[in-house]
């Protein structure tokens, strides 16, 4: 593989390895806010050992997403550098503001409600963890600024080749940040319910008379309900933004190679992507056109109008990003969305309405359901990405245009293979620890208050 390939390849297993973190770290945080505010709302010392558990399980995911999140910024500059110059002076500023700003008040604040237990008073405490929960949401906020310039390029004018910015409030107001960032932060509350809900039924399938994870259940199956619902919510209005300013994205998303009004949803196709047809369809009709518009009719542009659009608005080339990648990491993303829903439902008849009474087929089915959300999370961000090809910044900056010059291949292939390997490594501890407190529960946390008091 050339230069360009390898170093797409080390940022796609990078960022998406990055994922699997980061929406812990955006749910969890306004979790464990919840949980506490609850704790100091009632004197309940139940809501406590539930903080003290679930931040040590946050703690863990906390420290992984900063490790692997560094590398990230890094690739801009070694494998991305012809990036970097023409767009650096946008880009920059809202990475910086995330480093400097979010972050630190992220990291400030995590650090005293560590170390603050018993230190400060109880609402003090509570501050902090409001303020991490605050911080690291900035943070998302930020980063997704940043992404939604490559998405939609605002606020900017072209100057000897390289962008730069005449306009930051209009950074600020994209719409594609407005409909990308409340799916992320919701995308989060969802897999940290599933979180939550694995490691609750491992301790109730031991013993279902433990209080604290009966209540974390209770917690995670609404906590996850209302998270899964906004995500389809938000969903529907960031697939009907898509289609405005980004429509090959959406065409490729469901196959569409000709315009059609009304346009038909596809269930399953099977289609030649040279020859830009369907070999086998099974479609539901005015589908697309509602999912675009809201009612069963309207033009939905197909992959070879906008291609032919694209050529007389752009210069000859192919505008057309991987159909068959898009088609079906947007259908596993749904999928597993819709999976991750029916699951909630079914543990709220059981939490809710059967006091507990499962069965060894509803243990495994919870149990394993925590692969949905990271499934989910995975392919929604691939989609996003390689639906957006061959632009690195829409409709401005091409992808071949945008790798290092002087980088070669065998560079790129080692610190590839590199950051592959460590990444690996990084995860044993990761799962080792998490694992680990999953098994003691809440005993850990006992004996940690019991030897604190004798002291």
């Amino acid at each position: 593989m050339d230069v360009l390939a390898l170093a797409r390849w080390q940022f796609a297993i990078t960022t998406v390895y990055h994922f699997l973190f980061v929406p812990l770290t955006l749910g969890f945080t306004l979790a464990l806010a919840l949980i506490e505010t609850q704790y100091v709302r009632t004197g309940d010392e139940k809501y406590k050992k539930m903080v003290l558990f679930w931040g040590k399980m946050f703690l863990v995911n906390f420290a992984i997403g900063v490790a692997t999140g560094i590398v990230q910024e890094f690739q801009f500059g070694m494998n991305w550098s012809e990036y970097s110059r023409f767009v650096g002076d946008i880009f920059g500023v809202p990475l910086a503001i995330e480093a400097l700003l979010a972050f630190f008040l992220e990291s400030t604040f995590l650090g005293i409600w560590i170390f603050g237990w018993e230190k400060l008073s109880k609402k003090m405490h509570l501050a902090a963890i409001w303020l991490v929960a605050i911080g690291s949401n900035l943070s998302a906020i930020w980063i997704l600024i940043a992404n939604s310039f490559m998405q939609q390029p605002v606020g900017y004018h072209l100057v000897n080749g390289r962008a730069e910015m005449t306009d930051f409030f209009a950074l600020l107001t994209s719409g594609h940040v407005w409909v990308q960032f409340p799916h992320v932060f919701f995308a989060g509350v969802s897999t940290t319910a599933f979180f939550i809900l694995t490691v609750s039924i491992y301790q109730l399938n031991k013993n279902k008379n433990q209080e604290v994870f009966r209540t974390s259940f209770k917690f995670a199956i609404i906590y996850g309900l209302i998270g899964t619902i906004f995500v389809a919510l938000i969903g529907h209005s960031q697939a009907q933004y898509m289609i405005k300013v980004q429509p090959m994205k959406m065409a490729a998303a469901e196959a569409l190679w000709e315009s059609e009004n009304p346009a038909a949803m596809s269930l399953f196709t099977i289609g030649d992507e040279t020859k830009r047809e369907d070999v086998f369809a099974i479609k539901i009709p005015g589908a697309l056109s509602f999912l675009a518009y809201n009612k069963f009719d309207g033009e939905v542009k197909g992959i070879k109008n906008l291609q032919a659009e694209y050529v007389d608005k752009y210069g000859p080339g192919n505008y057309v990003p991987p159909v068959a990648i898009s088609y079906w990491t947007f259908r596993m993303m749904v999928g597993a969305g819709t999976a991750m829903f029916l699951v909630l439902l079914l543990g709220w008849w059981v939490a809710y309405k059967k006091d507990f009474n499962f069965s060894p087929l509803f243990y495994k089915i919870i149990f394993f359901s925590l692969a949905l959300p990271f499934i989910a999370n995975a392919t929604g961000w691939i989609f996003t990405e390689m639906g957006r090809q061959p632009w690195t910044v829409f409709g401005v900056f091409r992808i071949e245009d945008s790798v290092s010059k002087a980088t070669t291949a065998g560079e790129v292939l080692f610190t590839t293979i590199g950051f592959t390997l460590l990444y690996g490594i990084l995860l044993i501890p990761t799962i080792y620890l998490w694992r680990k407190f999953a098994i003691k529960g809440v005993d850990a946390i006992e004996v940690h208050e019991s030897i604190h008091s004798e002291n």
